[in-house]
């Protein structure tokens, strides 16, 4: 599933197929694309100019980076987790080291293979619903979405996703503040709610364009998905894809439809992340810097499983953190499907 713009169409004119009501604008579109192809076929090939985009999308290989950036390098059939320990208190614990942990696999125990947790580049999603119904709230919204972006390290990368009945990345990979700010204050605030079309465009957009191994989602809605052609299993099983990225969601005004937030919930613990469902808005920027702080304070661990990998079997997972007598838990995915990885619960 795509997002709902034209690529080529973007680059003649940014916001061209955003409004279908806009059919002159449109068929100008495609009368300049037809020219450019009609010129390209005329002419001997020549090396592309270096883009001039103010998108910056995430494809460059992998390197080694003399800067003091984190560059993962891995064999593909190694399970990566993201983990996050707490203390009884909630309170997050970093001081872990690797014999600290213990990894299961339908109930076999693992030899990890890599252990991480000093920082690394994380490849963020910033999903905003841009239903009639979240006018009033876009700006708190859009204050607590700029927080996590200021909270981003140098070398994150960040895109923008609004959706209502369709989903348009108005702002592709970048750290640029200013860039990301303009994205979210693209508010044309009407129609339904596709949410679950949104995360798996969003999916396949990380997937399909980011190099980072670890791939953040945040959703903000305030509405029951009512538009989107996709079902919960579907988006359940795209998350559970081969290094999947971990989903966070605030979902406001949820009162209404317990069934609804459950569903939320379930998704966003199923990869590591959580789901939020405030009753003020005064309560969105607290949760952005949870959000933040769970980001910065995971523990990387890779490992090599010892069962045979039967095509679409699933394998669940289990972590456990030990430290001397503290009751600590460990909140990472719960399993993924041979050849995808995904799948998270709190141990």
């Amino acid at each position: 599933m795509r997002f709902a713009t034209l690529e080529k169409m973007r680059m003649v004119d940014g916001r061209c197929g955003r409004s279908l009501a806009g059919v002159a604008r449109f068929m100008l579109c495609l009368l300049t694309l037809a020219s450019v192809g009609s010129a390209q076929s005329s002419s001997p090939p020549a090396a592309p100019p270096a883009p001039a985009s103010a998108q910056e999308p995430d494809t460059a290989p992998p390197k080694d980076d003399d800067s003091g950036g984190f560059v993962f390098k891995k064999e593909v059939e190694e399970v990566i987790l993201h983990a996050i320990v707490v203390d009884d208190q909630n309170r997050p614990i970093t001081g872990l080291a690797r014999d600290n942990f213990q990894v299961f696999e339908d109930g076999k125990l693992q030899t990890v293979t890599s252990f991480r947790k000093e920082r690394v580049p994380v490849a963020l999603g910033i999903l905003i619903d841009n239903s009639g119904s979240m006018l009033p709230k876009r700006a708190k919204v859009n204050d607590a979405a700029l927080q996590l972006v200021d909270a981003s390290q140098p070398d994150d990368r960040v895109f923008v996703v609004n959706f209502g009945d369709d989903a348009f990345l108005d702002q592709d990979y970048t750290s640029d503040v200013d860039k990301l700010k303009a994205a979210l204050q693209r508010v044309e605030t009407r129609g339904s709610t596709a949410l679950y079309d949104a995360i798996i465009a969003a999916v396949d957009h990380l997937n399909q364009t980011s190099r980072l191994q670890k791939k953040v989602l945040l959703v903000v809605t305030d509405g029951r998905d009512n538009a989107s052609q996709a079902t919960f299993q579907e988006v359940l099983r795209k998350l559970q894809l081969k290094n999947g990225p971990v989903l966070y969601i605030i979902a406001l005004e949820q009162n209404e439809h317990p069934d609804d937030g459950q569903s939320l919930r379930t998704l966003a613990e199923q990869t590591g992340g959580a789901a939020f469902f405030p009753t003020s808005l005064d309560e969105i920027q607290s949760i952005s810097s949870s959000i933040a702080q769970d980001i910065r304070s995971q523990y990387v661990l890779n490992y090599r499983s010892s069962n045979p990998q039967t095509a679409g079997a699933y394998h669940s997972i289990q972590v456990q953190a030990l430290d001397g007598s503290a009751h600590l838990r460990v909140t990472t995915r719960t399993g993924y499907s041979a050849g995808n990885m995904g799948g998270d619960a709190s141990h």
